[in-house]
């Protein structure tokens, strides 16, 4: 016995290492776990002076889940495992609850599908976590009030504006009658106009505020031939962002006359239409997947998630001031079917993107147009470049 015992105690000192190797190997093994929340609040339009298609409820998260689908289709190989902690609410407040909630459990990247004002209060409350605004189009967010903890994936309003503009100059349509709604993103819609009509040599003949209160479906053809009576125009530009008569004004205007803004002839982030470069392939698995068009705020979300999984990839981590950090270097290209690597700026968050303009069901053409060059970047002609910007990142 006392013969057998060294080889005993060897015996047992293998098995202690195969154990631990094991154990090594099945840490080794363990899948980098990358949760990301959705917290999405879309405010009641209220009563609608016409019958406008309403945003789908679900617009924003569909986007997100297939981002989700999609990352966890190439992170099986480098072992990265992606999840969804969605939350939508009926008011800010129950968003900033859920938000908490979630960030209790441990979560730090965000995709947000919300008005202007709750981004800023979700973004003081999760300081110690990153935000990705999918459902805001504010240019102060992008020009005077950068959150240092937000990246913008859904393109400013003064991106669209000087989309628009530039291919007003391309097609010489360059006399145009402003149409403004009476909301607070009307106004903000037509400020960005004005702005891209200035900056691009575009000339205001006349602006009309809309400030009537009837059913279009009955009197627009009574009402709309004489309101947009004045100087002769080229085109109309409509600020009419929920619909209350913007619908209306194509083929009823007193001069035979294109309409664009945000109505007829649109500027917008992402389109059904848009079939170029594979993104045919993304729409196709986005309506197998929803049973709809994908959508800007669609595209946004998943232009959010795509954009965290690629910055995970590379860093093997999910710190979000690293991934932040990446982000806004030169270091990640990123692919959104748009034909173009795109990239965010780094003085003020926003991804560069081209800007598909479109009529309902046709894509008519994408900006930047050809000709509109930049030192740098040609797609930072459109938005606020960064001598315009007065906010920096940190």
């Amino acid at each position: 016995m006392r013969q057998l015992a060294p080889y005993a105690l060897i015996y047992l000192l293998a098995i202690a290492c195969a154990a631990g190797l094991a154990t090594q190997s099945q840490a080794a093994d363990a899948p980098l776990q990358v949760q990301i929340g959705y917290l999405g609040y879309l405010p009641d339009p209220g009563p609608l002076l016409s019958n406008v298609i309403p945003e789908p409820a679900d617009a924003g998260l569909r986007g997100a889940e297939l981002a989700i689908t999609d990352s966890n289709s190439t992170g099986r190989f480098l072992n990265h495992s992606y999840s969804l902690v969605s939350a939508s609410a009926e008011s800010p407040d129950a968003l900033i609850e859920a938000a908490k909630a979630q960030h209790d459990q441990g979560l730090r990247l965000f995709v947000v599908n919300a008005p202007v004002e709750t981004l800023r209060r979700l973004s003081a409350v999760l300081t110690d976590s990153l935000l990705f605004n999918a459902g805001s189009p504010d240019d102060s967010l992008r020009t005077t009030d950068c959150l240092p903890n937000v990246l913008h994936t859904l393109p400013s309003r003064a991106m669209l504006a000087d989309a628009l503009a530039q291919f007003l100059v391309v097609r010489k349509w360059q006399r145009a009658l402003l149409i403004v709604g009476p909301t607070p993103n009307d106004q903000a819609y037509a400020a960005a106009l004005r702005r891209a009509a200035k900056r691009f040599g575009l000339k205001l003949v006349a602006e009309k505020a809309w400030s009537f209160d009837n059913d279009q479906r009955r009197s627009a053809q009574a009402d709309m031939p004489l309101f947009t009576q004045t100087a002769e125009y080229d085109v109309v530009l409509v600020a009419d962002e929920r619909g209350d008569f913007g619908e209306y004004v194509p083929y009823q205007t007193w001069y035979p006359r294109p309409v664009a803004g945000t109505q007829g002839l649109t500027p917008v982030g992402w389109h059904k239409t848009v079939e170029t470069y594979g993104a045919a392939q993304l729409q196709k698995r986005f309506e197998a997947m929803a049973g709809r068009w994908m959508n800007d705020r669609d595209f946004a979300a998943w232009m959010a998630v795509r954009s965290i999984a690629s910055a995970v990839s590379k860093l093997r981590q999910v710190d979000p001031m690293a991934i932040r950090a990446l982000e806004i270097s030169d270091q990640l290209p990123l692919d959104g079917f748009k034909g173009r690597k795109l990239s965010y700026r780094p003085w003020n968050g926003q991804l560069r993107q081209p800007i598909p303009i479109v009529q309902p069901r046709a894509l008519v053409s994408t900006s930047p147009q050809d000709g509109f060059l930049h030192p740098f970047n040609e797609m930072d002609s459109l938005g606020y470049d960064k001598p315009e910007v007065t906010c920096r990142f940190p």
